[in-house]
């Protein structure tokens, strides 16, 4: 090995516990090593905005602790037994059995074991996550595609209006709970019905109906990507493909446009929602014009981002077209397959012409510091970024805040950037200015 692996912003393919955990009553049942699913939990809830266990998650996650022995003779035994005791003593409306590396070195069939239970009514499937297939981000779309193929019900008739909404990982995201909460209010106000899928009022049965959603709503580069297309394909469900996170209101009348002409809706309807919405928004941003037009040597000059290919598309639309800063280098570290890289730089130059070219994909973001230190020279920068990020830019004495995992310095719980009331970031951005050193 020649790399060493630091400052992890990214989680293996078995983080799709964390997805399962986002659907009301649902419990995930993890055959693997007992570590796995406790760092996991630590990784992508408890050190990422102290997001909790929630329902049977955390310490309570049903796991046989896979050993040595079982590598040898097989553990498909365990998982039978694993699976029985968790129905006696766990109640769920919807049970999803995961593999950890260990099960996928070893070959059990896993499927096998779960059909018999499948057969006698148990609301289960299984999804093989093995660590080394690739990322959370993976893992997620793993679960959701086991969901489409083992638990949606058949194609049913068309519900007018009624859409499914795929936005953000759960948990990997600490936001997600508020931008699901946010997007659903929105769309409900132009005349659409979201069915929840994950966080409040989301629930099994509202999965069971996935196939009788008018399309598919899907706001994120490329996670959920491969979930829109399985439906496409499966059930023949239109999709609508919107990459970057509405963060304020310029970017909030695109996506409500675009989605409208999509739905064929009462433009009407969405024109007056999107009006009311602007004079709440631009009443604030009114406010604080004096401090938005101040530019002096205590101001940043240039911004980066270190976050997922979603923030980094989102905020730098905001920042750029909203409140006018100078966009430095920005850095994906959600590693997105390389099949989807030349789309996601397109997705930048739209907002601004060239700034693809000042995106870099970095999975092992060591080296970023010493980057964006050569690059701001003795200026100030704004740095928008993780815990890993906030003592570097405290030695270039920079203004930061942090919004991508891990995020170590708040309590989050339905807080959400995203939306009208999401583009108050500026409140965040410029108290961190205001408040740095």
């Amino acid at each position: 090995m020649n790399r060493i692996s630091v400052q992890p912003r990214n989680f293996c393919a078995l983080g799709g516990q964390q997805t399962v955990l986002g659907i009301s009553k649902a419990i995930p049942i993890v055959h693997s090593g007992s570590a796995c699913c406790l760092r996991l939990f630590q990784g992508m809830s408890f050190c990422n905005g102290y997001q909790g266990t929630g329902y049977g998650g955390g310490n309570a996650i049903p796991n046989n602790n896979i050993h040595r022995p079982d590598l040898i003779y097989g553990a498909e035994k365990r998982l039978r037994d694993l699976i029985a005791g968790t129905l006696k003593v766990m109640e769920a409306d919807l049970y999803v059995v995961l593999t950890g590396c260990n099960v996928g070195l070893i070959g059990d069939d896993v499927a096998a074991v779960v059909g018999e239970f499948q057969k006698g009514g148990v609301p289960i499937v299984y999804a093989e996550t093995s660590g080394y297939k690739g990322s959370a981000y993976l893992g997620h779309e793993l679960v959701t595609k086991a969901l489409v193929e083992q638990f949606v019900l058949r194609k049913r008739e068309v519900e007018p209006g009624l859409i499914n909404l795929w936005v953000s990982m759960p948990y990997a995201d600490p936001f997600w709970n508020g931008n699901y909460e946010v997007l659903q209010q929105m769309l409900s106000e132009i005349g659409l019905q979201v069915n929840v899928l994950f966080g409040p009022g989301s629930k099994a049965a509202n999965w069971k109906k996935v196939a009788s959603a008018e399309f598919n709503l899907l706001v994120s580069p490329w996670v959920g990507l491969e979930t829109v297309l399985l439906l496409q394909r499966k059930f023949e469900t239109p999709y609508l493909h919107y990459p970057v996170l509405p963060i304020g209101a310029r970017e909030c009348r695109r996506f409500l446009q675009r989605v409208s002409e999509f739905a064929l809706l009462d433009m009407e309807r969405v024109s007056r929602y999107i009006e009311r919405q602007e004079g709440k928004f631009y009443y604030y941003m009114e406010r604080i014009l004096d401090l938005l037009t101040r530019f002096d040597n205590s101001f940043p000059k240039r911004f980066f981002i270190i976050s997922d290919a979603a923030y980094t598309l989102g905020f730098s639309s905001f920042l750029t077209q909203g409140l006018g800063f100078t966009p430095g280098f920005q850095y994906v570290v959600d590693d997105p397959p390389c099949k989807h890289r030349a789309e996601i730089l397109q997705f930048f130059n739209q907002i601004a012409p060239g700034l693809g070219a000042r995106v870099e994909f970095s999975a092992e973001p060591a080296d970023i510091p010493e980057r964006i230190g050569n690059q701001v020279g003795g200026d100030i920068p704004l740095v928008l970024g993780s815990a890993w990020d906030a003592g570097f830019t405290k030695r270039l004495k920079g203004s930061f805040l942090e919004v991508s995992a891990p995020v170590s310095d708040r309590l989050i719980l339905d807080r959400s950037y995203v939306g009208y009331r999401g583009g108050l970031l500026a409140e965040d951005i410029y108290s961190a200015i205001i408040n740095a050193p």
